[in-house]
């Protein structure tokens, strides 16, 4: 309803009307007690939250990417909007990182400039960035890519399992060892550990709109029977397609 001038308030009242408090977690959670208590965006990612830092906000990235292809900066410029009310730094890094990766990858053909452009919209000298810097050149050195997990894990495994930069680079790890085959790319990824299912689903999300619909294998795409159950308060079931076409119709209008 708002289009590009949605604001982080826009997404808060989202929140508070469709999102069961129960069916939140962590920084969302935190975000979500502060909007009830009036404590209002950006105070809202800080009060009283110490998750802020946490993969909340980065597995929130593809509905803005989707809308925004073939335009990262403004994929990273909507992820801001939308992680800046639960999360901060890092956190917000996150999404702005893969909502900028995955809208250049709805229109390119190359995975390495998808990274790169993703890495440019985020402060160079931000721990993210750095971190995914150091990955890239492990995964450039390292045959497999347990020998990049084990650096990842050796430099970075003293942070929390949900937190922003080990997960994302569990991500970086599975997109570049993964050889441009999303099934082994997104097999990577769960087998990296951590926080398996949001890393799997980033991957997966990178390699479809790297590879469109032709790279997604019938056998993963037809146990799902064009079916998204939902957890959204008056929305229990939705057809995939109806979302395909809806998003669609929304990045046509945004481009």
């Amino acid at each position: 309803a708002h289009g590009l001038d949605l604001a982080p308030e826009h997404v808060m009242n989202e929140w508070l009307q469709r999102l069961p408090f129960l069916r939140t977690y962590t920084a969302e959670r935190a975000a979500m007690r502060n909007f009830i208590t009036e404590i209002r965006p950006p105070e809202s990612a800080t009060w009283m939250n110490p998750y802020r830092e946490w993969i909340g906000a980065q597995i929130r990235a593809d509905g803005f990417a989707y809308c925004a292809a073939g335009q990262p900066e403004l994929a990273a410029e909507l992820c801001w909007r939308d992680a800046s009310i639960s999360h901060t730094k890092n956190g917000i890094y996150g999404e702005m990182l893969f909502g900028a990766m995955i809208a250049a990858a709805l229109c390119a053909e190359d995975l390495d400039a998808c990274i790169t452009r993703g890495l440019a919209e985020i402060p160079e000298n931000c721990r993210l960035a750095e971190a995914v810097r150091r990955c890239l050149q492990w995964c450039e050195e390292d045959e497999t890519w347990e020998q990049t997990w084990e650096r990842i894990m050796a430099d970075y495994g003293h942070y929390h399992q949900v937190h922003t930069i080990n997960n994302a680079l569990l991500c970086i790890m599975a997109l570049r060892h993964g050889g441009g085959d999303l099934r082994r790319s997104v097999a990577i990824a769960v087998m990296g550990g951590l926080d398996t299912d949001c890393n799997g689903a980033t991957v997966g999300s990178v390699m479809g709109a790297l590879l469109g619909s032709r790279g997604v294998p019938d056998d993963l795409a037809a146990p799902l029977n064009d079916t998204l159950e939902t957890a959204l308060s008056g929305v229990t079931r939705l057809q995939i397609s109806d979302l395909v076409e809806r998003t669609l119709r929304t990045a046509r209008e945004v481009g």
